[in-house]
């Protein structure tokens, strides 16, 4: 099973920490921000993981190298402009291939267990969700018992994490599809269509999206 790091974003939020360095470079404790996902990749058993590349991306390929630092092998995904979540997915399509995929946000910090998500997938999609986070008190999607996915105020609303187990054929089949577009449409649909599932953790988790939240995420570290 191969995973997909989004780390092509510019990381406004992030300013100044981000005019000269990318995002994922970013550091935390021994490591970076994307050095850190890699690190808990490989003990995961992942060994293939594709990177999408945009602002500063050749930083980004110059510190990571091939990948066999982490014991992993690295492909790149370069775009002309960040198109996106969505948009920057289906450009990697060819490099994933045709199954299942883990994907994550290169800003976010979290000690799920990404070994469970090497399992067979039901659906075209099945997402993590946290507890919301107070800047996003009213979370993102609503699920049940069963971990069947609901429009947020159904039911009580959770936080999508950034982690998720998806399908290639979510972005090719999604008729919207194009250029630049973000995954939060297509989980939309989705969801419509009753193809994807999710699961609730209370674990560490975090969006290190603003200077205060990377400097609660490295006192982790």
């Amino acid at each position: 099973m191969k995973a997909m790091i989004l780390a092509a974003g510019e990381g406004r939020r992030l300013l100044p920490l981000t005019q000269h360095t990318p995002k994922p470079l970013l550091p935390l404790g021994h490591t970076t921000l994307i050095g850190h996902h890699l690190q808990r990749l490989a003990a995961a058993g992942f060994r293939e993981v594709v990177i999408n590349l945009a602002h500063l991306g050749a930083q980004i390929q110059q510190a990571l190298g091939d990948g066999s630092g982490f014991g992993l092998h690295i492909t790149y995904s370069p775009e002309p402009y960040p198109l996106e979540t969505a948009g920057g997915i289906a450009r990697a399509l060819p490099l994933l291939g045709d199954a299942p995929f883990v994907l994550i946000n290169g800003d976010v910090l979290t000690d799920y267990p990404l070994d469970l998500l090497r399992r067979p997938l039901q659906g075209l999609g099945h997402l993590i969700l946290a507890p919301n986070p107070p800047e996003h008190p009213l979370g993102d999607f609503a699920m049940d018992s069963q971990g069947r996915l609901f429009p947020r105020g159904l039911l009580p609303g959770f936080t999508f994490s950034g982690i998720s187990l998806l399908h290639p054929q979510l972005i090719a089949s999604y008729p919207q599809r194009r250029e630049k577009f973000a995954l939060r449409e297509v989980l939309d649909w989705g969801m419509e269509e009753c193809q994807l599932s999710a699961e609730l953790y209370t674990g560490r988790w975090l969006d290190v999206g603003t200077p205060e939240r990377l400097a609660q995420a490295q006192t982790w570290f």
